[in-house]
Parts: structure tokens; C-alpha cells; sequence
């Protein structure tokens, strides 16, 4: 994770300088704030997740974080929650309930899990952040943005990683190509975009566009790695991606009739 950042980091302030708008810092406060909750609260987090836990439960469990922005976007941004809502987070809280299964869980089990949720949580509280910036400052460069916070993101994971004891990298070919595609796709460019979009749309809105993850983690991790899902875990997930669409398509009609 700390070395995602870093290259990442790097790749967005040599694009900063090709592009000759300069490299000045976007305000610290918020940007500090986004680094820590988007990239290190919710890469790092999931990746810890991942590391006693299913690739489709962290998935799905992590990217609850739209479920996270209604009732963070209610709380401090002023949105209203209407019935359809409730009813859609009364869904999704018994679909965690099928997926964590409880009276299954180990201690290894739950601490995946609930790291998982805490990255969803983290990264829900972060749009929020992202989008009181850009109200209080919205000339703000989005690319600079992201690249101060990949920096900010690089320096705490980076003494994260000297702290915590792990194995020695094994530096082979795919390693490196993992690096590349994690640092530069994953991580660089995936943030870039999903702050743009977190601009130009309402929180809840633009968090409908990470819905498609979650399920294409839980079918590829069934079809690559066998992670077969089960009955009671499968319907979980099934009512998570459900009320998740039923908040946000509540959130996509509330704003078009707004403008109409």
C-alpha cells in the first residue's frame, strides 16, 4: 500500500509538471483529511482486510460506502432522508448481518470483516470531505488535489510500513507489474476520476458509479479463485447491492426533480 502511494504519487506530480500549471499545495486541511480517509482509511484498510479475508466479502463489505454517504451526506451536509431510504438501510443492515454471519465468525473472520466495513466507513466520510472542499473552495485543481493527498497518503503509509513488522518483497517480474498497475490505474488514475466525478455530481450520486465493484469482485473471486459465496452469504450480498441502487436511484430522483 505505502509503495502504491508512493509511485502514484510520483506519477501524478510528473504529469503536474508536464502540464506547467505548477505544483501549489491545495488547502492542507481538507487535503490532509481526504489522504487520510479516502487513501489511507480505505486502501489500507481493505488491504488489511484482504489479508484474512475472502477478495468478494471485503469487496462487497468495503463498498457499502455508499450506504455510509446517505447517512453521512444527512448528518453533516443538510440531506434529507426520505422514506424509501430508511427502508433501503434497514435492507442493507440485514444484508451485513447474512454476510458477516456471526454465528459462524472466528476472531480472524470478524477482524477481516469489520476492517473491511471501517474502509467503507472511511472512505464514505472522505466524499464527504471532498465535497465541503469543493464548496468552500471550488476553483480547486483536481489534479493537484489528488496528487497532495497521494503525497500526504505515501508519507503516512510509508511510516505505517517501517512500523509494522512483514515479510520481505519478493521482487519478481509480477511484482513489479502489480506495482505498475496499483500504483498508476488503480490508485492514481482511479482517484483522479473518482474526484472529478465527486465534483460535478451530489455525493450520493457519483457513489452509484462504484457499485459495479463489489459485484465483479464477488464473481471474479468465484470464478479465479474459488471463493465460492454460499446461500446465506450470496443473499447478503444480493440485498447490499440492492439497497445500495435503491438509495442512490432515491438520491438520482430527488435531484432530477430538482431541476426540472
Amino acid at each position: 500500500t505505502a509503495l502504491r502511494c508512493i509511485f502514484g504519487a510520483l506519477v501524478l506530480f510528473i504529469v503536474l509538471l508536464l502540464r506547467g500549471r505548477g505544483m501549489r499545495p491545495t488547502p492542507f486541511k481538507y487535503t490532509l483529511a481526504i489522504a487520510l480517509l479516502q487513501t489511507c482509511g480505505m486502501v489500507g484498510l481493505a488491504q488489511w482486510a484482504l489479508v484474512s479475508g475472502g477478495a468478494g466479502k471485503v469487496a462487497i463489505l468495503s463498498y457499502t460506502m455508499p450506504f455510509w454517504v446517505v447517512i453521512f451526506a444527512a448528518l453533516f451536509l443538510g440531506e434529507r432522508l426520505r422514506r424509501g431510504q430508511y427502508f433501503a438501510i434497514l435492507i442493507a443492515a440485514f444484508g451485513l448481518f447474512l454476510v458477516l454471519q456471526p454465528w459462524q465468525l472466528d476472531f480472524s473472520s470478524m477482524k477481516s470483516a469489520m476492517l473491511a466495513i471501517l474502509s467503507g466507513v472511511s472512505w464514505g466520510a472522505s466524499a464527504i470531505v471532498a465535497k465541503r472542499l469543493y464548496a468552500r473552495h471550488p476553483r480547486v485543481d483536481l489534479l493537484s488535489l489528488t496528487s497532495w493527498q497521494m503525497l500526504y497518503a505515501a508519507l503516512v503509509m510509508s511510516v505505517v510500513a517501517l512500523l509494522v513488522p512483514q515479510r520481505e518483497i519478493d521482487w519478481q517480474s509480477t511484482v513489479f507489474w502489480a506495482l505498475a498497475y496499483s500504483a498508476i490505474l488503480a490508485t492514481a488514475l482511479a482517484w483522479s476520476l473518482w474526484l472529478f466525478v465527486l465534483k460535478n455530481l451530489p455525493a450520493s450520486i457519483a457513489s452509484l458509479s462504484t457499485l459495479a465493484v463489489p459485484v465483479c469482485g464477488v464473481l471474479f473471486s468465484w470464478w479465479l479463485l474459488g471463493e465460492n459465496p454460499g446461500a446465506v452469504e450470496g443473499s447478503g450480498i444480493v440485498l447490499i447491492v440492492l439497497a445500495l441502487a435503491l438509495v442512490s436511484r432515491k438520491k438520482k430522483e430527488a435531484v432530477s426533480v430538482k431541476r426540472i
